[in-house]
């Protein structure tokens, strides 16, 4: 017998009542737990017993001890009585009856109730939904319970109203953790649906792991679907911080985010930024392979367990985790007019079976083509067109293949496609021709430029000639070195003010003095278009001896000189001669012939032509 019923029966015959199972045996009563029969360990606990009719007093039992945990008077009306516990403690689990005396007789035993303590055992196990916790109204699900620790058993609680709770044997998973899957349905949005599970083991039933994450089922109803978005676009880069946003103009008060194929269902409070708008952000870290997929979010209130209809899907693509990187080009070219056709090509020695093509700042998702092969080359020709200023940007191409769609290579080299109008087609044709004649004129004038500088300075180079100030410019040679210091040089600067006028002396301006040099100026103005090649139409008889003497001496050098000079018809030639036979006469009257010749003074004429 078991010894509760013994306790029982002793206690009855003590005090000569009859023992439950006699004749006249009262109904049982109703034992429960608030808040819950699972307890943190650590929080406060009520137990209730309460009779179908008035009761002497209450006693209440715990399976494995023979005297009673409690002994109360019922309370008014006098059908029921409490026990309140201030502190579990896993000594406070197990499996707990209540009994009530009336008129002398024993009650049936209560059903038991399981007073679990949970938070023993430090290791939590998680708890998902399969496939999705995505539910129709009206459908079923499976919640699967696991762990990694060596479980015998789990325990699943409903929360809310209606708190329910189901234990199950656990099973070996050929992941190599211990599960159990509690089959849950059909499930409608009149109430919430959360979750928890804890981990047992057999020999303590009722002592158990702290909680696993709350799950809760999201049953989709028809209020205004919220919008889904990234700051990032849909395509990140590997590592990159990525962040999901889900909001709305309806006022929700929480927001849940799905991903097809993930069986937790993460929740976030609304933000409100403004009025009429609400909105959540959900932080998924740094992006790594598992966050590639497609996701949905929905909005809810907290006083209402029906969530909204589900955003539009958002494919969240993962790039840089293939190491290739294909190459994409333009057909025309990166410059087109409105209207005309356009094709990108994507390109890699890769052998992916699919090509992506993304558009920077879109929103969309990036076009897809299957692979195609020609010449060892494995490419896809994405065709646009007629094209307007729309399609103009920058894009990028990435490979893929199907088994994993949402796992991209290294991008390509960005492209701009520029897209003109028609007129502003015309008008870039013609300012890239006007732009180019004028790079090709400005280098053909530098080129006459320098040309023209080259002759110049080849001209003015000519042997003879020398780079003296104008006035200085006439060669003092003189014809006899050894008479140098008895030589009066005489100047005499010829000038041509007017053409076809003959060359003549000018006695006003020859000035004939008595210097230390001993040297005589004559000034000989020629206008004759002849001398300025080197000789004079019509010369006076002393310009012309002096001429001739002069040659003479300088074995034609004054000739050669002249003619450089006079290469430029606005420059100056000057023509120097020196004669030594000249007698002073040629500058002063003449003296008597009695009187000794003075030395010989040597005489320089200088020719100036215009």
């Amino acid at each position: 017998m078991a010894p509760t019923l013994m306790a029982l029966l002793c206690l009855g015959l003590s005090l000569g009542l009859r023992t439950p199972g006699q004749e006249g045996t009262l109904s049982k009563p109703t034992l429960w737990a608030e808040p819950d029969s699972v307890i943190p360990m650590g929080s406060p606990v009520t137990i209730w017993c309460q009779a179908p009719r008035q009761a002497q007093e209450f006693h209440l039992y715990k399976e494995g001890s023979p005297e009673p945990v409690d002994k109360e008077n019922p309370l008014d009306p006098g059908n029921k009585a409490k026990l309140s516990i201030i502190y579990v403690t896993e000594h406070t689990a197990g499996r707990y009856h209540c009994y009530y005396v009336s008129q002398g007789v024993w009650s049936e035993g209560s059903d038991p109730l399981e007073l679990v303590v949970t938070g023993v055992y430090y290791y939590k196990p998680s708890l998902s939904a399969l496939p999705s916790p995505v539910v129709t109204s009206g459908g079923n699900v499976t919640l699967s319970c696991g762990s990694r620790q060596g479980f015998d058993m789990f325990i699943l609680t409903k929360e809310g109203e209606d708190r329910l709770s189901w234990t199950l044997d656990s099973q070996l998973h050929p992941s190599g953790q211990v599960q159990a899957l509690f089959p849950v349905g059909p499930v409608t949005p009149s109430h919430r649906w959360t979750f928890r599970c804890y981990g047992c083991y057999r020999n303590s039933p009722q002592v158990c792991s702290w909680p696993s994450d709350s799950l809760e089922l999201v049953i989709p109803g028809g209020s205004g679907k919220p919008s889904l978005l990234t700051q990032q676009g849909p395509i990140v880069a590997y590592g990159q911080k990525l962040t999901l946003q889900c909001r709305s103009d309806i006022s929700y008060d929480r927001f849940a985010l799905s991903k097809e194929g993930r069986q937790d269902l993460p929740q976030s409070s609304v933000l409100q930024p403004q009025a009429g708008l609400s909105q959540a952000n959900f932080p998924l870290g740094s992006v790594s392979s598992s966050h590639g997929g497609r996701y949905r979010c929905y909005g809810g209130h907290n006083l209402s367990s029906e969530w909204s209809a589900p955003s539009d899907p958002l494919d969240i693509l993962v790039a840089g985790w293939l190491s290739d990187r294909p190459f994409l080009s333009v057909r025309p070219g990166p410059r087109v007019a409105s209207g005309e056709n356009v094709t990108l090509l994507c390109q890699s020695q890769s052998p992916w079976d699919t090509f992506l093509l993304s558009k920077e700042g879109e929103a969309d998702p990036p076009l897809r083509l299957s692979s195609q092969s020609r010449a060892q080359q494995h490419q896809a020709e994405f065709s646009m067109g007629p094209v307007t200023s729309a399609h103009g940007g920058t894009y990028r191409c990435y490979s893929t293949n199907h088994d994993s769609p949402y796992l991209l290579s290294q991008p390509s080299d960005p492209l701009e496609l520029l897209v003109l109008a028609q007129g502003l087609q015309w008008y870039w044709n013609v300012l890239i021709g006007v732009s180019v004649a004028l790079v090709l004129l400005l280098f053909l004038l530098l080129f006459v430029f320098l040309f023209l500088r080259h002759q110049r300075q080849s001209k003015g180079r000519t042997p003879g000639a020398t780079d003296q100030e104008p006035k200085d410019r006439g060669l003092q040679t003189r014809s006899n070195p050894a008479a140098d210091a008895q030589e009066e040089p005489l100047y005499a600067a010829m000038k041509d003010p007017h053409p076809g006028e003959s060359m003549e002396l000018d006695p006003q301006q020859n000035r004939t003095h008595d210097d230390p040099q001993g040297e005589t100026y004559s000034q000989v103005t020629c206008s004759t278009p002849k001398f300025r090649h080197g000789m004079a139409s019509s010369p006076s008889p002393l310009s012309e001896e002096l001429l001739d003497k002069g040659r003479r001496a300088e074995n034609d050098r004054q000739v050669d000189s002249e003619a450089a000079a006079s290469a430029a018809p606005q420059d100056v030639t000057y023509a120097q001669l020196t004669h030594l036979g000249l007698r002073q006469e040629a500058n002063a009257p003449p003296s008597s012939s009695s009187e000794e010749p003075p030395d010989e003074p040597s005489v320089y004429t200088a020719l100036a032509i215009h």
